[in-house]
């Protein structure tokens, strides 16, 4: 039976991601393979392979989840290397400010799907970095990116989202969007 590759997520408002577009061109300079702008959200929990008749429980199991929950708002607040007190980083990121709406649903996501991660950490990734030629560059030549944001959006939906790899990006579909109350 054929397989594909599933991940729970919050898909951004076109504003947000153009905002957050923006930020990647400034940092152009840096060994990084960036995130296109349709593809960027925010990883609630990440399932893997499973095939169709797993991706209807997983449908259901979410969207059991989902229904208790109102729409709530999501405040983007630095754009940052990460993960932090990693060597060299791995990524380009959004960070996200304390929201408990976020971590109740991974954490009901995790039990609920019988997932294990412990590390959530809600952020948006905007580009993996060449580690190899990354470490190239002098300590004091790699640009400083730490940068205080302010972008806010309303979260109105779950998404269950495929993702098919290809060697120069993942693309991934909305196989089903859960609304929020």
């Amino acid at each position: 039976m054929k397989t594909k590759r599933i991940f729970i997520a919050i898909n951004l408002p076109n504003k947000i991601k153009d905002e957050l577009s923006r930020f990647q061109d400034a940092l152009n300079e840096l060994p990084v393979k960036w995130i296109k702008k349709d593809n960027l959200h925010i990883t609630l929990s990440f399932i893997g392979k499973i095939d169709d008749n797993q991706i209807l429980e997983v449908g259901e199991i979410v969207k059991n989840i989902v229904a208790d929950y109102n729409k709530f708002f999501v405040n983007l607040i630095e754009i940052d290397y990460g993960p932090k007190n990693i060597f060299p980083p791995r990524m380009i990121w959004a960070t996200i400010g304390d929201n408990s709406a976020l971590r109740e649903i991974n954490k009901n996501l995790e039990k609920s799907l019988k997932l294990k991660n412990d590390n959530f950490f809600p952020h948006i990734t905007l580009g993996r970095i060449n580690q190899w030629q990354y470490k190239k560059i002098e300590p004091e030549e790699r640009q400083e990116i730490k940068q205080d944001i302010d972008l806010n959006f309303k979260v109105k939906s779950i998404d269950i989202m495929e993702s098919k790899l290809s060697p120069r990006q993942a693309k991934y579909n909305i196989l089903r969007a859960l609304e929020l109350k």
